[in-house]
């Protein structure tokens, strides 16, 4: 099966004292590493729906701001056999301004979250596209 899944990426941020902070996640479902939070869009679902639902799932907040970004893209699974119905993924970019407040992981997909700024998240994101992303985010930010 030649099928990419619909997913969204989220770059996650708190605005406080410090400056702006970002929500990274530490994965072990499938490779290990730090990402920001993302998902597939299920069906019936837009990707701002699909946004909403994975911040509050993956972080345990609820977005106070959603915004979608002109930015797409698509990447393929490392290992197909633990998805046999897709070989990767194509995503759209959004970014949630939360509340910063304890980070409440989805223990399955991760081991932990954590409140990074943006030099550590550059430094600790696993993957050049949200790395990419990353700096989308902050730029606008400023």
């Amino acid at each position: 099966m030649n099928k990419y899944r619909p997913a969204v990426f989220i770059v996650t941020y708190a605005r406080t004292k410090k400056g702006i902070e970002y929500v990274l996640l530490k994965r072990k479902l499938h490779w290990t590493g730090w990402e920001f939070p993302k998902g597939g869009i299920e069906k019936n679902e837009t990707g701002e729906q699909a946004s909403k639902r994975e911040v509050k799932e993956e972080v345990g907040s609820k977005p106070i701001n959603i915004k979608s970004w002109p930015i797409k893209g698509k990447y393929l699974y490392r290992n197909v056999k633990d998805r046999p119905n897709y070989i990767g993924q194509t995503y759209c970019l959004f970014s949630a301004e939360v509340k910063k407040a304890r980070i409440k992981v989805d223990r399955e997909e991760h081991d932990y979250g954590k409140w990074v700024t943006f030099k550590e998240a550059i430094k600790e994101l696993t993957w050049p596209n949200q790395r990419k992303c990353l700096r989308i985010i902050d730029k606008s930010l400023k």
